[in-house]
């Protein structure tokens, strides 16, 4: 098979990106054909296809002139329709995958694929198809407002950052694609998790909305018995992520040492906030890698519906226990009890007092961060994942090439 892979970003930036590339990789050591569609970018890695790449946009500065010609394009973007028809044409794949394309591909490229008769797959790495401004956040408060498809309430709650402007071009976003039915031309949606699922399902039919883990590679990533005695945190230093609730749990009170890798908006005013912890910024590839390897418990306090966050599968991957709130998809990853321990989403003493149970007993953590790998290893692994992700693409090319028979 020939398998068109869609992703805005062609470089190491977060989550989706993650799984895009262990996706590619997998495809391409089992023998299957990869073509790349992305954006420019210096930062990205080498492809055959960069130039088919779309021109690198920026939404958040330039003349009020400028401004509109990007949110208009962050709608609809002609140069990525023109250049994703072109490269299907010239490379005539089986399936197009689409994961994270919102703004600056748009969903506008699923039309271009389907209309030149190529089986659509879009991983729902976040709640975008459901929720305009993807986070189902409304003032800081967990939001399911638009779950019923009304996505008018963006805009009645001012829903970005508080924006009438950015509010309404994300209503206009989520409404033109609805009226113009670029979602509901994807063949398959596939959830991360089942409260993903759940979600997708007040919008599509059950179906066509089908449950796929991401997966994390345990063939590379050994189980690590370093237990340097610090509890870690790695990811975006924002307010919806916990990371505060995470540093007022780390008082004067408490003996274990917190670690806390990260960039984000609250990257300046935390480190001042809590003098007590480490901020050694922003850490990826062997760096970060080290770090979870030497850590004693990582935590995820967040207190966002996640879907199936990497840094919970990659950690447990490691062998260390996990404390994390209970909220959308984690519960579906951590066993309360058994690989770490589940806290309610901004909760100080709870969270206090997992932390320093596990931080207090190295045995126990060795018995969990054992149990979590194994968990990794039976329901999480990357083999799994891809297997799972092959057999939907065959099932989706039998099928077109069915209907192609009968026409």
């Amino acid at each position: 098979m020939k398998i068109l892979l869609a992703n805005k970003f062609f470089f190491d930036k977060g989550g989706p990106e993650t799984v895009m590339f262990q996706e590619r990789c997998s495809l391409i050591g089992s023998g299957q054909a990869v073509v790349d569609f992305s954006m420019e970018d210096e930062r990205n890695f080498e492809s055959p296809f960069a130039s088919h790449f779309v021109s690198q946009r920026e939404y958040r500065s330039g003349t009020k002139l400028s401004k509109l010609y990007s949110a208009l394009s962050l709608i609809h973007s002609r140069e990525a329709v023109s250049k994703i028809s072109a490269l299907i044409e010239s490379t005539r794949p089986d399936v197009v995958h689409c994961h994270n394309i919102y703004h600056q591909l748009t969903p506008s490229i699923i039309r271009a694929a389907k209309s030149l008769g190529v089986p659509v797959v879009l991983t729902l790495h976040d709640f975008k198809v459901v929720c305009p401004t993807y986070l189902r956040l409304r003032e800081g408060r967990l939001c399911s407002l638009c779950l019923d498809g009304s996505f008018a309430q963006v805009l009645r709650n001012r829903c970005a950052d508080g924006s009438v402007e950015a509010s309404a071009v994300l209503y206009a976003e989520a409404v033109v694609h609805r009226w113009l039915g670029n979602y509901e031309r994807v063949d398959r949606f596939l959830a991360p998790s089942r409260f993903m699922r759940d979600a997708a399902c007040h919008r599509f039919k059950s179906d066509k909305v089908l449950l796929v883990y991401n997966g994390v590679d345990t063939a590379r990533i050994a189980p690590s018995s370093k237990d340097e005695n610090f509890v870690l945190y790695f990811g975006r230093l924002a307010k919806e992520k916990g990371i505060e609730t995470l540093l007022q749990a780390h008082d004067g009170t408490v003996a274990w040492q917190l670690v806390v890798a990260g960039a984000g908006p609250l990257a300046e005013s935390l480190p001042k906030q809590n003098q007590l912890a480490s901020f050694v910024g922003h850490l990826t590839g062997e760096a970060l890698e080290a770090t979870i390897a030497s850590s004693s418990v990582v935590v995820v306090p967040s207190q966002v519906y996640e879907n199936c966050p990497m840094s919970v599968l990659e950690s447990m991957a490691y062998g260390k226990p996990v404390v994390a709130s209970r909220i959308g998809g984690i519960p579906e990853l951590v066993v309360d009890g058994e690989t770490g321990f589940l806290f309610e989403p901004g909760n100080v003493e709870e969270l206090r007092d997992r932390v320093t149970r596990l931080m207090s007993d190295s045995t126990l953590r060795v018995q969990m961060g054992a149990a979590a790998r194994r968990r990794v290893e039976t329901q999480f692994s990357i083999r799994k994942h891809n297997a799972d992700l092959v057999n939907i693409y065959q099932s989706l090319v039998s099928k077109s090439r069915a209907q192609d028979e009968v026409t």
